[in-house]
Parts: C-alpha cells; sequence; structure tokens
C-alpha cells in the first residue's frame, strides 16, 4: 500500500500546486521545488530518494519524447549549426570550466572526477528550458534553438561523465555504462562517435518500426498504447549497444511527430497529443517536487562529511556562479562573429545573446546524472548537494527574472495578432486548394458544392474576424455571435440529453455518441471565441514579409491612400454594420470585409477589376489579392 499512496500523494501535491500556482503567474516548477524542500523537513514525511535507474530509464525517456513530439524537425534542421555549437561544444566547454573550479577548491578531489561533475551540471534542461522560454513568449528562434540544445545537450553530457569516471578509475552505473579503464583521446572520440551513431542508428530502426505498425493499426487506443512504449523503445537498446539512449529517443520522436499524417490518422493523433500532455504535466512536474524532496537528506549525508555542510553549500555557490557565467560568455562569443562580419547589429545581437545566455535552467538530467556517481567517488554526497544546489540555483535565479530581462531587453517572441493574420493566410489557401479541387470532381453535386463552398467561406471568414476593429459600438463579430448563440443552445440541448437519460428510455451507447458529438463541437467554439478574444487584446506589431506573395503583391508598391477613414460608405449609406474595414490600393476605395454583410470589398474588386485591397485597421499593415489569394 505505501508505494501506491505515495504515487497518489505526490499526483495530488503537483495538482494542487500548479492548480494553486498557475493563476498568480508562478512558475509550477518552481514552486513544486520550494514545495518539495520544505516538505522533506517536516517530520514524518517520508524520505523519498530516487535511484539514477528510476530517473534515467523511467522518466527521462518518456519527457524527452514528449518534448521531442512538440519540436520542429525543419526548425531543428535550420538551426543545426547554432544548436550543435551549443549541445557539444558548449557543454564541454562548462564541463571542464567546472572542473577547473572545483578541482581549485577541493583538493582532495581528482581532475576527473571534478570533470565528471562538470559534466552532471553543464546541460541545460529540455522541460525548465521550454516552458519558461514559452511561458514568457520569447522569439521563435530562441525557443527552437533552446529546444533543440536541450534535447542533444544530455548525450554529450552522460558521455563526458561516463568517460571522467572512467579515467578516474571509477565503475560507472546506470546508463552511462562501461567499466573503469586507461582513458586516452582516441577511446574518448571513439565513445562520442559510438554514442552518436549507435544512438541515431537506433533512433531510426525505431521510427521504421513504429512507421510499419502505425500502418497497419486503424484502432485509436491501440495507436495511443503504442506511442507509450516507443521512447523505452528507443532508449534501452541503445544504451545496451552502448549508444546513446538520449538520441536515440529523439530521433524516433523528431521522425514520428514529422511523418505522423502520412502515419497517423486525425483521431489518432489528437488522441496521442491529449494523453502526452496528460503524462508530460504528471512526470514533469512530479520530478521537480522529488528533486524538493531530496533536499534534508542531502543535507544529513553532508553534515558528517569531510566538508561538512557550510563549506559545501559554499562551493555549491561558486560553481553556481561559474555555470551562470560561462554560458552567456560562450553565446556572446558565438553571436559576435556576424556582428563583426558586418551580418547583424550589436543591440539585437547582444539582446538575444543575454536573454539565451539566461535560460539555462537545469533539471531532471543533472539530478539523474549526480545519482551515477558510484558509491565510492570522493566527496560523494558533497557533489550531489553540489549538483542539487545548481538545479535549484538556475531554476530560482533564471526561471524567475528570465521573463524581466526579456523585456527590458526588448526581446519578444511573436505577436498574437500577426499569427493570427498568418493562420487567416494559411487556412485561405488551403481552403482554397480544397474548393479547387472539388470544383474539378466532374461527379459533384453543384448544390453540395454551393453548401461547401459557404461553409468554407464562414470558416475562413472567422480566421479573418479575428483581427481589427469591430464597427460601430465594438460589438461582437458575427463569428462571436454565431459561437455564442451556438453554444447557448448546446448546453440546453446537453440538459435535454441528461433529462432523458434519466428517463431510462435510451441505450447509454446512443446517448454517449450524442454527448460526446455536442462536447466536441462546443469545444471548437469555446476555443475559437477564446482565441479570438487574447488576439484582439494584443497589438499588432510590424509584420515580417509573407513568403510566396503574388506579383500582384510584390507590384503593388505604393498603395494608394484610402477615401475614407470613419468607416464604410457603403454600409452607411445603406443602413448595414461593417465588421473589417478595407482600401483599394490602386484607387483608395473603402470597402467592408467578407464577414460583414454588405461585403463591399469584394464588390468594389468584380466592379473595377483591381486585385489588391489593404487593411486600414489600426495599427494593421497586411494586403490581400482577390486574384491570387494570397496574402503579403
Amino acid at each position: 500500500m505505501q508505494p501506491a499512496v505515495l504515487v497518489v500523494a505526490v499526483v495530488l501535491v503537483v495538482i494542487l500546486v500548479s492548480r494553486v500556482a498557475g493563476p498568480r503567474g508562478i512558475p509550477a516548477p518552481l514552486a513544486l521545488l520550494v514545495v518539495g524542500g520544505v516538505l522533506s523537513f517536516v517530520p514524518g514525511v517520508p524520505e523519498l530518494r530516487l535511484s539514477p535507474e528510476v530517473v534515467l530509464f523511467g522518466l527521462l525517456p518518456p519527457l524527452l519524447y514528449s518534448a521531442s513530439l512538440s519540436t520542429s524537425l525543419v526548425d531543428i534542421r535550420a538551426y543545426r549549426s547554432r544548436i550543435l555549437s551549443l549541445s557539444v561544444g558548449l557543454v564541454l566547454f562548462t564541463a571542464v570550466g567546472v572542473a577547473v573550479v572545483v578541482w581549485a577548491l577541493l583538493p582532495g578531489v581528482s581532475f576527473p572526477v571534478a570533470l565528471a561533475l562538470g559534466a552532471v551540471v553543464a546541460p541545460p534542461d529540455a522541460v525548465a528550458a521550454t516552458a519558461v522560454a514559452r511561458r514568457i513568449g520569447l522569439p521563435r528562434k530562441i525557443t527552437t534553438i533552446l529546444e533543440g540544445e536541450s534535447l542533444l545537450n544530455d548525450a554529450t553530457a552522460l558521455v563526458t561523465l561516463r568517460t571522467a569516471l572512467a579515467a578516474g578509475g571509477l565503475a560507472v552505473h546506470g546508463a552511462a555504462g562501461g567499466d573503469p579503464g586507461t582513458v586516452t583521446p582516441g577511446s574518448v572520440v571513439l565513445d562520442l562517435l559510438v554514442a552518436a551513431v549507435g544512438g541515431v542508428a537506433i533512433g531510426v530502426l525505431a521510427f521504421l518500426l513504429v512507421g510499419a505498425l502505425r500502418r497497419r493499426l486503424t484502432e485509436v487506443p491501440a495507436d495511443t498504447a503504442l506511442s507509450f512504449i516507443v521512447p523505452f523503445l528507443a532508449y534501452a537498446p541503445a544504451e545496451a549497444v552502448g549508444g546513446s539512449g538520449v538520441l536515440a529517443v529523439v530521433t524516433a520522436g523528431l521522425l514520428l511527430a514529422h511523418r505522423s499524417t502520412a502515419l497517423q490518422s486525425a483521431p489518432s493523433r489528437l488522441s496521442e497529443r491529449i494523453n502526452w500532455s496528460s503524462v508530460t504535466f504528471v512526470l514533469e512536474n512530479a520530478v521537480f517536487l522529488l528533486i524538493g524532496l531530496q533536499v534534508w537528506a542531502l543535507l544529513q549525508d553532508t553534515r558528517t562529511g569531510e566538508l561538512g555542510t557550510g563549506r559545501t553549500l559554499l562551493v555549491a555557490l561558486v560553481v553556481l556562479a561559474t555555470v551562470l557565467v560561462l554560458r552567456p560568455v560562450w553565446i556572446l562569443t558565438q553571436n559576435a562573429v556576424p556582428v563583426l562580419l558586418g551580418r547583424a547589429q550589436w543591440r539585437t545581437m547582444l539582446g538575444y545573446s543575454l536573454v539565451s545566455g539566461w535560460a539555462g535552467m537545469r533539471g531532471v538530467v543533472t539530478l539523474a546524472a549526480a545519482l551515477t556517481l558510484p558509491e565510492e567517488t570522493p566527496m560523494r554526497p558533497e557533489l550531489v548537494l553540489v549538483a542539487l544546489t545548481v538545479t535549484v540555483g538556475t531554476l530560482l535565479l533564471q526561471g524567475t527574472t528570465l521573463p524581466a530581462l526579456a523585456r527590458a531587453l526588448d526581446v519578444r517572441g511573436p505577436d498574437p495578432r500577426q499569427d493570427a493574420l498568418l493562420e487567416a493566410t494559411v487556412l485561405g489557401a488551403t481552403t482554397g486548394a480544397g474548393l479547387r479541387a472539388l470544383e474539378k470532381d466532374p461527379d459533384a453535386d453543384p448544390a453540395v458544392v454551393a453548401t461547401i463552398h459557404e461553409q468554407a467561406a464562414d470558416r475562413v471568414n472567422r480566421s479573418w474576424e479575428r483581427l481589427g476593429t469591430l464597427g460601430p459600438g465594438d460589438r461582437e463579430s458575427p463569428a462571436e455571435a454565431r459561437a455564442r448563440l451556438r453554444i447557448q443552445m448546446i448546453r440546453e440541448e446537453r440538459n435535454e440529453l441528461l433529462r432523458i437519460r434519466a428517463r431510462g428510455e435510451v441505450d447509454h451507447a446512443v446517448l454517449t455518441s450524442v454527448l460526446g458529438q455536442l462536447d466536441a463541437e462546443e469545444s471548437v467554439l469555446v476555443w475559437g471565441t477564446t482565441r479570438a478574444a487574447e488576439v484582439r487584446e494584443s497589438e499588432l506589431r510590424p509584420p515580417e514579409q509573407v513568403a510566396g506573395a503574388c506579383e500582384h503583391l510584390v507590384d503593388d508598391r505604393a498603395p494608394r491612400p484610402p477615401t475614407e477613414t470613419d468607416g464604410c460608405p457603403q454600409c452607411r449609406a445603406e443602413g448595414l454594420d461593417w465588421v473589417h474595414l478595407r482600401a483599394c490600393t490602386e484607387c483608395g476605395q473603402v470597402g467592408c470585409c467578407d464577414s460583414s454583410v454588405g461585403k463591399h470589398a469584394q464588390a468594389h474588386f468584380h466592379d473595377s477589376g483591381h486585385p489588391v485591397m489593404r487593411s486600414i485597421e489600426p495599427g494593421e499593415a497586411w494586403r490581400w489579392c482577390f486574384v491570387d489569394e494570397a496574402l503579403g
């Protein structure tokens, strides 16, 4: 019963703390760290000591797999040189720098053991770094590089740890594998090659095997269950042959996510996303709670050690400072080269470098790697406490101050309104492609095609209605009005369904099917209205040029000023309300968008043949081509 009670207690604490911390803007990992640390001092709370096997084989693979599923393989390729520099070069630079500091401070520790500690504290955590980056809205380039770095640097750190311990004559346990022996430059290079090539190869094989199985699986539950074993299917064989289990899991996850549209059905992808979000929520937050619960035990271990708790903590603070300094130094040095070559500006480079340099929170891998230190390692309790201090220190210092630093340096992520603008563009392009394919079908019923055309137009218009003002009085848009009324209708339908169920006149399976349909429709409507409110509350910054602009948009260099600024003149004349305002770039004629009743912007195109309209809503700067349906 005790393990079951502990699992239930951990999950309940995770849920409660996350629920309390979230609305107050406190990162859940930081709150759970503090709660775990406080609970570790409370009498009666069980002493929980995580074994390295549990962390490395039980927690790390699913967390890495989940992170890789949400990472773009295309973006990883685009920034591969920067990611490799951080995941290999920076890890080794940090490991050696920390080793020098520890070797100087602790004469009783050999340089190989000091290097092992450096490898332990070198890699930033994938979960911590990307969670904070996404929460505060860092630019996508920084977030992508952090994701790629955090997914790949664990392999470098664990191989360095194995090599350092072998050089110190210590047997390596857990995932690090291997036996002590003579370490030469050649053996180090060979270890790195075996870890990299073996890990990637096993990851590719796991991808091919799972992909072949998925092509034959049609049941959503079976496909989702298969996804739960993928990280272990990749990790364990890679570690068994001396490869990097981290690289194997990341490779399999990136490839499966990239090919998911070809290998899985839409319901399977949706089910996998929902289930893995729940698994990740529990695991990543439970890890930080369990890290906090180690505090009391580690302090007890170091109290009777050679250094004592006080001196150990002093050394830990010095190591923490070293870690905090080395990362910005590496990134600033790396990013200074484009500036010196005239390819970037100092101000932009400095802001991005400082923010990226301060986003180096440590987490589960550092704790797990510290626990793999053999029991006979000199000053092992002290070294583990140093690793824990670095983990907690980076999470507290960097995790709490990174948002303020990003704001101070004006390093901001993508604007929600610009995202909505691009989303509307993509939706319009994809819908247009689908409609053109439908029109080529000789067997298609014209009445059915007309209905689909109308539904497609409504769907595209809903995406455009998130932008701009809403006409006189700032009323809700037509799409928002329809959504509000339909949600009201659905809720009454659900009440009637419950009355039917209470009478026991209809089979439960039928009622469940109807309820599922209502829930799915309401979820889509609620998401759409919530997204529209978030977009409208933000300010639109100058947009980037959208790739693939048609010739009409490219030629339209100097648009004519609008003839009106107080609304749609045709709507005023006809007594109608407008939603968004557009102006013809050739003659300046103002009209309302297709979400409006009058659709006067489209009418102007049909009357004049002028292809390009632009928004004249406050803060917006985009153009629309009626001929090619492209945004620029």
